[in-house]
């Protein structure tokens, strides 16, 4: 059952994350499409799953996790986190199942998240860790006016290959 909505878009809400959806993110973030461009690298079981819901996603102070859906069924998930409120600044995280990539709601998820992080949790900056054999994020980020703030070389081992990742951030003022 989907949990409440929290964001709604005009394609998209963003919902709160309910236990129903602890097997429907483990047995996405387990998918080898989906390893291939985020920083999972070991297999997670149902219990660590709930492990991440009930410690992290169940409380306020690890961030904003939310599922992305589309007409009431989960396509992705979007997070706002390692909030720093001293700095006014938060990484933004998102997948997408890979079925449901390439149509906008990655896009349009963002927007929303970005939107409410600067709106009602008064962040200064917002950014975003992409592997460069990301494409489609490295896309997203620059379509949604992310300026690129770095590069950290090979940071990241993936399909056998040391790979590296591009920050990109964006600012209260520059966003509006």
């Amino acid at each position: 059952m989907p949990g409440a909505r929290f964001i709604s878009g005009e394609n998209i809400d963003l919902l709160t994350i309910e236990e129903d959806d602890i097997e429907w993110m483990r047995d996405n973030i387990n998918d080898p499409e989906m390893r291939k461009t985020i920083t999972a690298r070991y297999p997670t079981n149902t219990k660590q799953e709930k492990e991440f819901f009930e410690g992290v996603a169940s409380k306020r102070e690890e961030g904003v996790h939310l599922i992305i859906a589309r007409e009431k069924k989960r396509i992705g998930l979007i997070s706002l986190f390692d909030i720093n409120r001293d700095e006014g600044h938060a990484e933004i995280g998102i997948w997408i199942t890979p079925s449901k990539q390439g149509k906008g709601h990655g896009t349009e998820a963002c927007e929303l998240i970005t939107d409410y992080g600067f709106r009602e949790l008064r962040l200064h900056r917002i950014y975003a860790r992409v592997f460069e054999n990301n494409p489609a994020s490295l896309k997203l980020f620059e379509k949604l006016g992310f300026e690129q703030e770095g590069n950290l070389r090979d940071h990241g081992f993936i399909d056998g290959e040391y790979r590296n990742m591009h920050v990109f951030g964006t600012l209260r003022e520059e966003w509006e």
